[in-house]
């Protein structure tokens, strides 16, 4: 490879990989450093400089002056043993003042003095070596490019095509790297096919010892806040806030809400004309129910609200310091404000931030006429 095919090859490099030029040729350097002392046997420093328009390459050993050799420092051990320690600078790589001022008379102590060095086939001799170290410090940044990327993109929703599966975790391209969804993240009982494109929730961006690692979820809570937002213009652009969102995934979300237009019904909103925008949500989640209930500064109405689809609740609050409440239903209406496994209560009681207590209005009398 001649001096121009190594710049080509390595502008096409910086474009394919999006990289910044300096990065590949601080490695080339590097890499071209390295292989000059192995395959020359070189005790001094060196340094190459690469013309970036011609592709030219030298190679230079420089010599640091000293006012005397620095054999390392002799230091005692807690034994009473005397070491040496190693020379901060390579015997081989300095140059004694009196010997550097025969070729530079005014040069000073801690200053340098260059030799060019480079060998006539040093270019085909560097070459194999230069590869490796290039390759490496290139794959060093595209990780950090993955992590600057996908930054700002956790806690957000995006959509990958499923790529590979194993026993733990279906791993999700992105586009320049593969995020994880663990099989414990996905929906209960939906089936994930390979090939499909998913839509996914970024809970967790980290530079791991292998690389990025892109942390997936579809169990998460704020997947289905981001579906709103994908789905439902109004959420997207501030008009309808969602309050606050909890979930049972496979189960029932709760999503509180409140417009801050009032011309705008949040609810009706959030729904669409004939359920249109909802039912997109509910494809995605897999059948699971999907409450949207009124948001309310009056702790009443609000736990009133959250326990839909119950009816005809009613909510008493002894004292509102200690945040608890009693839930009084009809007996027909108890398994309902109860729901499976318990759901309906447990949600309805994260949302408000009450711990809900229910009985039946059955209860309630037969306990005032005992």
């Amino acid at each position: 490879m001649n001096s121009k095919e190594l710049i080509k090859a390595l502008d096409n490099l910086v474009a394919e990989k999006n990289i910044s030029p300096d990065v590949v040729f601080e490695a080339l350097q590097l890499a071209l450093q390295t292989a000059y002392k192995k395959n020359f046997n070189s005790k001094t420093n060196v340094r190459v400089d690469i013309n970036r328009d011609t592709g030219e390459i030298k190679v230079y050993s420089y010599l640091v002056v000293v006012d005397e050799y620095d054999d390392g420092e002799e230091v005692v051990d807690e034994e009473g043993n005397v070491k040496r320690l190693e020379p901060k600078i390579n015997r081989d790589a300095q140059i004694l003042l009196e010997d550097a001022q025969k070729i530079v008379p005014d040069i000073k102590v801690g200053e340098t003095i260059e030799k060019e060095v480079t060998p006539s086939d040093f270019g085909r001799v560097a070459a194999g070596t230069a590869k490796q170290v290039v390759m490496q410090k290139i794959r060093e940044a595209e990780k950090v490019g993955i992590i600057e990327e996908f930054a700002d993109k956790q806690d957000e929703l995006m959509i990958g095509m499923v790529a590979l599966e194993d026993q733990r975790n279906y791993y999700i391209d992105l586009g320049r790297t593969r995020g994880i969804l663990p099989k414990k993240d996905i929906i209960p009982g939906e089936k994930i096919v390979m090939g499909s494109n998913i839509k996914v929730y970024i809970t967790k961006v980290e530079n791991g010892p292998k690389g990025p690692i892109i942390k997936l979820s579809r169990k998460n809570y704020g997947f289905v806040k981001r579906l709103f937002e994908h789905e439902i213009p109004e959420v997207a652009n501030g008009t309808i806030v969602l309050q606050m969102v909890v979930r049972e995934p496979g189960i029932r979300s709760k999503v509180a809400v409140y417009s801050t237009n009032d011309k705008i019904d949040p609810i009706g909103a959030c729904i669409g004309e004939r359920g249109s925008r909802i039912a997109g949500i509910l494809k995605e989640l897999n059948g699971e129910r999907i409450d949207i209930v009124p948001y309310s500064e009056d702790p009443v109405e609000f736990i009133k609200s959250a326990m839909t689809p119950a009816k005809d609740v009613i909510v008493s609050i002894p004292d509102p310091t200690k945040k608890n409440a009693l839930v009084i239903v009809q007996e027909d209406n108890l398994s309902q404000a109860i729901g499976k496994g318990g759901s309906n209560i447990k949600l309805a009681s994260r949302l408000t931030r009450y711990k809900l207590e229910i009985k039946t209005m059955e209860e309630i009398n037969k306990a005032g006429n005992s």
